[in-house]
């Protein structure tokens, strides 16, 4: 689970409600239903019109990695990587068969398994790469309808102002209802700009950074099994592998290489 998003929505929404109820009207002034149909029911609809139906619902998959998210790190790859090459080295790659049973990871598993069948090493990197480069393009889909309801829900914001201020310049010869008017216009445009800032924009944004960890996280597997297959020394893999990572990251690997 992935507190911080959580946390970041709970909070930024307790923060503007705070705000509003300091301001001494109240937070009943800024409920409008008509508003909300606007800018919700117009953002949805838009998204609709803009993306298959079957897209959106494919997507869905991809949205739960904003909330609830179990991703490796790369130094905890790289750690176990470096003892399948260990293994591989002192015992055959054949015995790796048995180290699968308790891996988690499904792209590793078929890597590897794709290794010990003895499959040549660009049929490997292609299969692999392949696999990556459709991973990715599903999660930039997520990130694209994110994306685009954070442009939508501001656009349907101004053009519920703009259905405000047309009733309320109709009712220009009653200059007491101006000010309710005006302030009942500005509604949608606050709507719209919440939700394309504090929801839409910053999921689009957790989504971009989870799928950068996980395509490098898939690039370190590809290259750790290609070098295992290869025969490698595990202080070699290892040192192939730090590549990928910062020089901090790096600090965080702990192999049984590195302890000896």
């Amino acid at each position: 689970m992935d507190v911080a998003t959580i946390i970041g929505i709970i909070s930024g929404l307790s923060f503007v409600c705070i705000a509003m109820s300091l301001g001494g009207s109240g937070l009943a002034i800024y409920i409008h239903l008509p508003s909300l149909m606007i800018t919700v029911g117009g953002t949805v609809a838009a998204t609709l019109i803009n993306y298959p139906l079957h897209e959106i619902r494919g997507v869905m998959g991809t949205v739960r990695n904003a909330f609830a998210f179990e991703m490796q790190t790369p130094a905890a790859v790289i750690e176990r990587i470096v003892s399948y090459a260990t293994k591989a080295r002192r015992e055959g790659i054949l015995t790796l068969e048995s180290e699968l049973e308790t891996a988690n990871d499904a792209f590793l598993i078929r890597g590897v398994h794709l290794a010990i069948d003895g499959t040549a090493p660009e049929l490997i990197r292609d299969i692999l790469t392949t696999e990556l480069s459709y991973v990715e393009s599903r999660h930039a889909l997520g990130q694209g309808i994110f994306t685009m309801m954070g442009t939508y829900s501001p656009a349907f914001g101004m053009i519920g102002t703009l259905i405000g201020l047309i009733s309320m310049l109709r009712s220009l010869q009653d200059p007491s209802q101006i000010g309710q008017g005006m302030a009942t216009a500005l509604i949608t445009t606050f709507y719209g700009a919440l939700m394309a800032n504090l929801i839409f924009l910053p999921i689009a944004g957790k989504l971009r950074s989870r799928t950068q960890n996980e395509m490098l996280i898939k690039e370190v597997i590809i290259e750790g099994i290609l070098s295992i297959q290869s025969g490698d020394n595990p202080r070699i893999v290892e040192q192939k592998l730090k590549a990928f990572i910062s020089p901090k990251l790096r600090d965080q690997v702990h192999t049984s290489i590195k302890a000896r």
